[in-house]
């Protein structure tokens, strides 16, 4: 027999006795890193093929940052494409290493042969043989548990004994405990060893929560007798934060908090001509009071700021800074460094822009003047805010900076900082998008916004469960300060419900900005921004009266918040599977998560189907391939909706009527048969 030590190629070729290729996860370009979750079930994927028919295996070796070692046996998917996987769900955090290695599998092709043969009585004493010698070479491993060296040497006896007839024999090539055995441990040769790769494993925060965005500045707001307003302040915000844990936000996120510039400062509904009471953009960041290390002084002190944080945490909500490299016009940037800005050939500062928009009150920083005294201050001011409490930063617009210094800034923080996540506000083309994701963005905002219709969700959807979850994690806000599409505004409340429970399902990562529980869907005429713009002014809302008068989507928001907490299977991305129905409105996906994967020890599966048409009462029938939560098609089981409470008893083929006025989305429970 041959022994199971690796085999080496040829001097002059690069193939390997049994090849592998294509190992993920991974990422298409550069020397980037993928990356996962604690807790996340990772596919293990490669592809491996052999000559002629004998029987090959496929493990991944797994070692933790502590050092512990482990071998997880893949699966062949049996598509025709020698396409190997296997799921882990990795707890440690830091960066593991892996490598695939692939094996002649000597005991399952013997048993193939073997049963096939003796059943048919075709050279039986020779597969008997061959099976003997075979247990007899298991049973001299030493690493082999030695109960099963004592089966397989009684297996051996029996396999020579010419009194034991080929229907006994027939049954030791058919023993499940053999077998198990085996699988456990195989008996290999032909071994060929991958290349090692590392898989960066960080904190769950990292690729699941619920977000909430408010304007610490309109939080506690008061309109006073003379019509106007008196700004709220870190301290008012705070009462707000027990509403915002009560429906289950995880990560409350606050627009930049800094002095705002009094040049060009922009008035309401993004005007030139601002007055004097007009706050500004957050955005339009620096003046005389300080810049990017200092907080507004009409929102309080850095301690009130600390404080707010630590309010936040007692509630169970981590606070996300904005980190908007720009500045405005009296920014101490400007009269310091203003080299870190581009002069224009008439002796101006060249103002932000987005054809056709122009951003009179913000100057974008020139990465190419200074590259090293911007990281400086870069990094200077992001280990403040970390200084402060702060783990999660969304940055503005990353796309419109050097890619190389992103993948510098997050290395260098996350060395000192891993449990330091930062959010790419990146709606761009896929290639920055991907590339930011690659190196190093935990998470990135994504095109969910404008995808609405069935057709565009399903390839959507597909995407980012696809191969670039490996690397790219979304967060699919349902809406920004300047995202306001024609989905919410023509939509309706059915509109809201359905984006919000999309939203909250499909992706590991939600965000809702305040206001989507009021339904504020009026947008300034020609723009895709709500009119009377949070931007550019205080709101004063009126969060208890609206459920009070039963107008507000906060009770919905909660129990989608609810339905993630108790469905493991939902805050995981990579399980997500498109399923079908007749009807060019009626999306139908499912969420499955293998209770040896699962936190709770359980299977969980969860079906969701939404009709995304807002207008309309919708019947059809939808196909499941029910097979992806372990159902042989055609078999029933049982339902329940998460929403409603509503029960049902179904099967791979169900009609649905979806009322997009009353109910608009099923989120369904699978129940595991008793």
């Amino acid at each position: 027999m041959r022994d199971a030590r690796p085999f080496q190629p040829d001097r002059d070729t690069t193939a390997t006795r049994i090849p592998l290729s294509e190992p993920a996860p991974t990422v298409p370009f550069g020397a980037y890193r993928p990356k996962a979750f604690a807790g996340e079930a990772v596919p293990f994927r490669v592809t491996a093929f052999r000559e002629g028919h004998d029987i090959i295996g496929v493990h991944v070796r797994l070692t933790a940052p502590s050092g512990d070692v482990s071998l997880h046996r893949l699966r062949a998917l049996g598509d025709g494409l020698d396409h190997w996987q296997t799921l882990v769900a990795p707890l440690e955090e830091g960066d593991w290493s892996f490598r695939f290695e692939s094996f002649a599998d000597d005991f399952a092709t013997w048993q193939h042969a073997a049963d096939l043969k003796i059943a048919a009585g075709v050279d039986a004493p020779l597969m008997r043989e061959a099976g003997a010698r075979l247990f007899e070479q298991a049973a001299r491993e030493r690493s082999r548990p030695v109960a099963h060296k004592r089966t397989l040497k009684g297996a051996a006896e029996a396999l020579r004994d010419e009194t034991v007839p080929d229907a006994a024999a027939l049954d030791i090539v058919r023993d499940d405990a053999i077998a198990h055995g085996f699988a456990e441990r195989p008996l290999m040769s032909l071994v060929t060893i991958g290349e090692q790769q590392t898989l960066r494993v960080e904190r769950e925060r990292a690729g699941v929560g619920a977000w909430y965005e408010f304007f610490p500045r309109s939080e506690g707001a008061r309109r006073l007798k003379d019509g106007t307003i008196r700004p709220g302040t870190f301290r008012s915000a705070i009462k707000r934060l027990p509403a915002v844990a009560e429906m289950g936000f995880q990560v409350l996120y606050l627009p930049p908090i800094h002095p705002i510039g009094r040049r060009n400062r922009k008035g309401r509904n993004n005007t030139l001509d601002a007055r004097p009471e007009d706050p500004g953009s957050p955005w339009a960041i620096g003046s005389a009071e300080g810049g990017h290390d200092t907080v507004h002084p009409d929102l309080g002190s850095m301690a009130d700021f600390r404080a707010f944080v630590r309010a936040a945490r007692d509630a169970g909500i981590e606070v996300a800074l904005d980190l908007a490299l720009q500045a405005a016009p009296d920014h101490p940037w400007v009269a310091e460094h203003p080299e870190w800005f581009t002069t224009l050939p008439d002796g101006s500062i060249a103002y932000a822009e987005n054809p056709p928009k122009k951003y009179q009150d913000i100057y974008p920083v020139n990465f190419d003047n200074d590259p090293e005294g911007i990281r400086a201050e870069v990094l200077r001011i992001v280990l403040l805010w970390i200084s402060q409490g702060v783990k999660i930063f969304r940055v503005d617009n990353p796309h419109t900076k050097p890619l190389q210094f992103w993948e510098w800034l997050i290395r260098t923080v996350n060395a000192a900082h891993p449990e330091v996540v930062f959010l790419a506000e990146a709606f761009t083309r896929p290639a920055p998008l991907l590339s930011l994701a690659a190196a190093g963005f935990q998470q990135s905002y994504s095109y969910f916004t404008w995808r609405n219709t069935k057709a565009q969700l399903e390839e959507f959807l597909a995407w980012i469960s696809g191969d670039i979850a490996d690397y790219m994690r979304p967060n699919l806000f349902v809406n920004t300060p300047d995202i306001l599409t024609e989905y919410l505004q023509f939509g309706g409340r059915p509109a809201y419900r359905v984006r919000a429970a999309l939203a909250a399902t499909a992706g590991g990562s939600y965000g809702v900005y305040a206001g989507y529980e009021l339904y504020e869907n009026v947008a300034r005429p020609g723009s895709e921004e709500n009119i009377d713009n949070e931007k550019y002014e205080y709101k004063v809302r009126d969060w208890a009266g609206a459920i009070e008068r039963g107008d507000s989507l906060a009770p919905f928001l909660t129990r989608l918040n609810e339905i993630r907490a108790a469905h493991p299977a939902l805050r995981q991305l990579r399980n997500l599977a498109i399923h079908w129905s007749d009807d060019d409105a009626i999306l139908v996906y499912s969420k499955h998560l293998d209770a040896a994967l699962s936190p709770t020890g359980r299977n969980d599966t969860i079906i969701v189907v939404a009709n995304v048409d807002p207008h309309s009462v919708r019947e059809t029938m939808v196909h499941l391939d029910t097979r992806i939560w372990g159902v042989e098609p055609g078999t029933p089981f049982e339902v329940r909706d998460l929403v409603t409470g509503a029960e049902w008893t179904w099967s791979d083929h169900n009609f649905v009527r979806l009322d997009s006025f009353h109910e608009p989305v099923h989120i369904l429970h699978v129940k595991e048969s008793q």
